[in-house]
């Protein structure tokens, strides 16, 4: 089993491997799937996540254990390279990996702390009447440009990917989670506008957020609405084909 725990939770070691030895006994649900399963739980007087990361199948396994990072580390390390750069993101606490006697990765956990957060960007998709949504867009947009400036490149920027705490009238804090999914580099002005696309946004928000990230960059608010419009335009016709296809294929 390979340990790592953040320094400013050394003297907690214990329980932090107690949390993981009981997790499928103990904590509160929070999302379970096929691969993955997060849970909340005490960590002392905090309130902790520990994420589930299922054993891979064998050629995974082999590549996860020898010649790629796991996904609990990638989460940890990316975590810590966030907040090294102000981009909050819950704090990393530990990562823990079971390997076989080979050196096999099998089951991993990652620990962080948990964000007690208002809603997420789903909630303005979804009621284009939300309190402050524009507001809301504009800081969002601060957070993803300051983001990208840091060159980070979030490939699963999604809609509940980013959780939004209000912390006074028009004032809201941004948190990245699910991590394990990141490229870094300097990003043009095109993968930018691409960082957006799975946001699911309406033509409104493409608006929005194109003017917001003009002022910020200094670009062509005209230039960036027509590449952004058009990224989230082809990637909702991708994912309508994809369930269309799906249903088709259901019936036969």
């Amino acid at each position: 089993m390979r340990i790592i725990i953040h320094p400013k939770y050394a003297a907690q070691e214990k329980a932090i491997l107690q949390l993981v030895t009981t997790f499928f006994d103990a904590g509160n649900l929070i999302v379970k799937g096929s691969r993955n399963t997060i849970k909340s739980n005490a960590l002392g007087d905090e309130k902790v996540n520990i994420k589930y990361f299922k054993k891979p199948g064998a050629f995974k396994s082999i590549i996860y254990s020898f010649f790629r990072s796991t996904k609990a580390k990638r989460s940890y390390d990316y975590a810590n390279y966030l907040l090294q750069h102000n981009i909050p993101t819950p704090f990393p606490i530990a990562y823990i990996e079971e390997r076989n006697q080979f050196g096999l990765l099998g089951d991993s956990y990652y620990v962080s702390e948990q964000i007690d957060y208002d809603f997420t960007i789903r909630e303005l998709i979804h009621n284009p009447l939300f309190p402050e949504r524009n507001r809301i867009l504009e800081q969002f947009t601060e957070f993803t440009f300051k983001m990208h400036e840091a060159n980070v490149n979030f490939l699963d920027h999604s809609p509940g990917n980013t959780l939004i705490i209000k912390k006074g009238t028009g004032d809201y804090e941004f948190y990245l989670i699910d991590l394990n999914r990141m490229q870094f580099g300097n990003l043009s002005i095109e993968a930018r506008m691409d960082n957006f696309k799975k946001m699911w946004l309406s033509k409104t928000m493409v608006k929005v957020i194109a003017k917001k990230y003009a002022e910020l960059s200094g670009q062509s608010e005209e230039k960036l609405h027509a590449i952004l419009l058009e990224k989230t335009r082809d990637f909702k016709r991708k994912i309508t084909k994809k369930k269309w296809l799906k249903r088709k294929l259901k019936r036969y």
